[in-house]
């Protein structure tokens, strides 16, 4: 809608044009100032309804805009939070943030200055062209023969523009990424003195994105430049030829008769304007390529996030075969049966090839064995982070698949071997923006895993990005938190929770952890013979694998 507004707003200068050259002719014939005053009121008038149009086409552009933009990015983060965090095909941190954060707003100029000129091009020189046409079919053929050149050499130009503009986003979406990976990684990189090195890429990585920032800007130039040498080409020749007319050199194109002052004067007014919506197009080009690119970046985040961690069918009825969360099966079944798993991770390098495994519901299970045992791997199959490529996983009855995994992912809290703190509050990190979880909630779960005495202000207090300010021991509990706050979770997935802790930590984590599935199902992965002889049931994975 407001590019269409903004399309009518450009006609208003069709009339505006015509009482210009009315009043010039007017005063041509020693007409006075109250000659032209209707004149003089009339355009003023035109050009307020004109500014109105313009002004209220350009906020509607810019709200549905952002409105748009916002759509997107909120897409694209759902799509990459709804995938595992153990796929290792994960588009990099700094290259997601780059495309959600810097790219996208390269879509709102595209949004607010391309369509408006595209929806102008199409309608306003028609226009202009039927309206000279009536008076002169000469300046008519003029405008028509340099109108075409534009958009064929600015086609040309454009299919370049868009490739260097993908080139240019690819390579600042890599730097990006590869900063942030050297930042995180700082400490080691300071402690194996690879930071010359380092900075060295960094150097290459900038001057490489320099380079294909200019070759951008050169080609947006060009465009420019070719638009602007055919604009002048065609407003010449038809001033050219409205001037010998009007001296009386070229006598033909006026259907018969002779241009007055007003209608050579019209049209020369008229000729610009031409070429103005063209103008406004090759300038809005590059926005164009620039937006169009960032848009397929988005896009490519968004197909990525399909998979098992999807959403579920809309046309499967999951909730009809799903249990309640408060644990309640009937006895004789079992809540998590896996038969005949196979599945391996990172090429083969962690391999799993696993019986049939029951777990009822409330019993806690130790997952036993050695490093590289598939451990880890056992328990992303239960939580559906990873994909089996044979087997079964039932959860309460349902077949973990695509279609069940997002509703089957309600009823369990996962804890991994290294929990991520945010830069916030505490409560802020315990319930990570679960609508579900409340206030209560957060303080009852600080309490469960024993953090309320160690923790001064409870919920309140602020933490660093990476858990600055917290102890391993600490981190661990604070991840526990997460799982314990969790309402409706009935089935906990624990893994590797004692490891890198000294003694009297990995007793208090224990103990918290009994605690905190005390009424639940709990799966918990570890190497340490204190947490299992705690466990329900043993189950050692090198012996139940079968290869």
């Amino acid at each position: 809608m407001g590019s269409v507004i903004s399309a009518l707003a450009a006609l208003v200068w069709i009339p505006q044009a015509g009482l210009i050259a009315a009043a010039v002719h007017t005063v041509a014939l020693g007409g006075g100032a109250q000659a032209v005053a209707l004149h003089a009121l009339g355009f003023f008038c035109l050009g307020a309804l004109r500014s109105s149009l313009d002004a209220w086409a350009a906020r509607r552009l810019y709200r549905d805009a952002r409105a748009c933009v916002s759509a997107l990015r909120a897409q694209a983060a759902g799509a990459l939070a709804a995938r595992s965090p153990l796929d290792i095909s994960r588009p990099a941190s700094g290259l997601a943030a780059s495309v959600i954060g810097e790219q996208a707003e390269t879509l709102v100029p595209w949004l607010t200055r391309y369509a408006p000129a595209r929806w102008r091009v199409m309608l306003v020189p028609p226009v202009i062209v039927a309206a000279v046409g009536v008076l002169s079919w000469t300046a008519a053929l003029i405008l028509m023969a340099a109108a075409p050149l534009v958009p064929i050499f600015m086609a040309l130009i454009g299919w370049r523009a868009k490739a260097a503009s993908e080139a240019q986003l690819v390579e600042l979406g890599r730097m990006n990424a590869l900063l942030l990976d050297r930042l995180r990684g700082l400490t080691t990189l300071r402690a194996l003195r690879a930071v010359p090195m380092t900075a060295q890429r960094l150097r290459d990585h900038a001057e490489s994105l320099r380079a294909r920032t200019m070759h951008v800007l050169r080609i947006a130039f060009l465009s420019s430049a070719v638009l602007e040498l055919f604009a002048a080409l065609g407003i010449a020749l038809t001033a050219v030829y409205i001037g010998f007319h009007l001296l009386g050199e070229l006598t033909f194109g006026a259907w018969g008769d002779t241009l007055t002052l007003a209608e050579g004067l019209f049209i020369l007014l008229l000729a610009p304007a031409f070429f103005e919506p063209l103008r406004d197009l090759s300038a809005a080009w590059h926005d164009r390529a620039a937006g169009e690119a960032a848009r397929d970046a988005i896009a490519q985040l968004i197909d990525a996030g399909k998979g098992l961690v999807g959403p579920p069918d809309a046309g499967t009825s999951v909730l009809d075969t799903v249990p309640s969360a408060s644990g309640a099966v009937a006895s004789s079944a079992p809540l998590i049966a896996l038969h005949g798993l196979r599945a391996d991770r990172h090429g083969g390098a962690s391999a799993l090839h696993f019986a049939d495994l029951d777990i009822e519901a409330g019993q806690h299970v130790a997952l036993w064995g050695s490093s590289g045992s598939g451990k880890t791997l056992l328990l992303s199959l239960m939580a559906g982070l990873i994909k089996a490529q044979s087997g079964t996983v039932n959860i309460g009855g349902a077949v973990l698949n695509d279609q069940t995994a997002a509703t089957l992912r309600q009823r369990m809290a996962w804890m991994g071997q290294k929990p991520h703190v945010f830069a916030g509050s505490v409560a802020t990190n315990v319930s990570l923006g679960h609508p579900d979880v409340s206030r209560a909630h957060v303080e009852q779960a600080l309490q469960a895993v024993g953090l309320t005495d160690a923790l001064p202000h409870g919920g309140s207090r602020s933490l660093g990005e990476g858990g600055l300010g917290l102890s391993g021991g600490e981190v661990i509990r604070l991840a526990m938190a997460r799982v314990a706050a969790r309402p409706g979770a009935d089935i906990l997935l624990v893994d590797e929770p004692t490891a890198h802790l000294d003694n009297d930590t990995a007793r208090r984590v224990i103990a918290a952890l009994q605690q905190m599935a005390a009424g639940r199902t709990l799966v918990v992965a570890t190497h340490d013979p204190r947490l299992a002889q705690c466990m329900d049931r043993i189950v050692d994975i090198d012996a139940e694998a079968l290869a």
